[in-house]
């Protein structure tokens, strides 16, 4: 093959390869180059800190708080409970038992309003056969004595002229004691139990079906005062008694002033319970038993600055950290230490400054920025 034939072969080679190169076969393309990335949108720096421009700011939410630095209450955070205030709640229990009747208006639901005095529910009490038939058999004995008297009553007036009148009163005062004896014990036999309600409020809780058997001092029916309450708080210092200068208990969003009562003078669980009173209408929400957190401020007092507990966040190290806006649109992640304050806000002791702007609101969806 001569040096003219080898040239042509080679350029045909080149050719066809171009050629393969620049069109693929269907379905073997590898789309198109990707896009390239945002510099004004939200976006993590290599120092940690996060570039949030101000239109994302306003979509997002964000608020921030200008940080003050004082003297803030030391405190402690208690487990407890909510209960029922003794003054303000009470417990419906037959004194007998027997079958359940529906009051004047039917048996109660849980929350439904009811007021002092109202009847609730009616017990009508059970006895034995044998002991309702003497009950029975005395009746009528009762109104045999009764007829008599009466009559007797009749003739000796019929005779007063020649009775002594001491002997008409005396007839006539056994005739009133024979008539009170019966209504007596015929209203053993038919009578019921009434159930009325101790105190004005709502009902907690209801046990109570029609033609239930209960027994005596069986709880049928609990009534509480929603915007009265009473907090068992446990606390396993038995100094803090002494000590507690305010608390507070977190409703959701809102913080309701607890009134300080007293503590046990014994131990419950190896801690002492400390028992607080609780009013206002953000206690509607809670429930009697209901596990709730007590943040008691101590007469002690603590240097550091105040920030809501929304402003806590988690960075990757699981540090507890807060986001500084050291820039119009930037914000910086700074490492702190917190104490609880009052279950709404916290007090940062280290890792803060006065004048910084922290993020209260929206602190969630910075640190989900990447």
């Amino acid at each position: 093959m001569t040096s003219k034939h080898i040239l042509l072969a080679v350029t045909a080679g080149l050719s066809l390869g171009a050629a393969s190169c620049a069109f693929a076969g269907e379905g073997h393309d590898h789309g198109g180059a990707p896009a390239a990335p945002n510099a004004n949108g939200p976006q993590r720096l290599p120092d940690g800190g996060v570039f949030l421009p101000k239109p994302a700011q306003r979509q997002l939410g964000v608020r921030t708080l200008l940080t003050d630095e004082g003297a803030l209450p030391r405190s402690f955070e208690l487990n407890g409970k909510v209960a029922m205030d003794p003054n303000a709640g009470g417990k419906v229990q037959p004194l007998n038992a027997g079958r359940l009747e529906p009051g004047p208006r039917g048996l109660p639901n849980p929350g439904q309003v009811v007021r002092r005095g109202e009847v609730l529910a009616y017990v009508v009490p059970s006895s034995a056969p044998i002991e309702r038939s003497n009950q029975a058999a005395q009746l009528a004995e009762l109104r045999a004595a009764k007829s008599l008297a009466d009559k007797r009553v009749a003739r000796l007036q019929e005779l007063a002229d020649t009775v002594p009148r001491k002997d008409i009163e005396a007839a006539e005062s056994e005739a009133r004691s024979l008539t009170e004896r019966v209504a007596a014990v015929g209203r053993g036999l038919s009578s019921r139990e009434a159930l009325v309600a101790p105190v004005s409020g709502v009902i907690a809780s209801a046990n109570a079906v029609t033609g239930q058997v209960v027994d005596a001092r069986e709880l049928v029916f609990e009534i509480v005062d929603p915007a009265r309450l009473r907090i068992e708080a446990l606390a396993f210092d038995t100094t803090i008694g002494s000590d507690i200068g305010s608390a507070t208990l977190a409703v959701g969003k809102e913080r309701v002033s607890l009134t300080f009562v007293g503590a046990a003078r014994s131990l419950r669980e190896q801690a002492l319970p400390l028992a607080f009173r609780a009013e206002g209408a953000a206690l509607s929400a809670l429930a009697v038993g209901q596990p709730v957190r007590v943040f008691v401020q101590s007469k002690a007092k603590v240097k550091g600055i105040a920030v809501p507990v929304a402003s806590l966040m988690k960075n990757s190290a699981n540090q507890t950290i807060v986001w500084v806006k050291t820039a119009p649109e930037r914000f910086e992640p700074r490492p702190v230490t917190a104490e609880p304050l009052d279950g709404v806000n916290v007090a940062i002791t280290s890792g803060l400054a006065a004048g910084d702007r922290v993020a209260t609101q929206g602190a969630t969806l910075i640190n989900q920025v990447r």
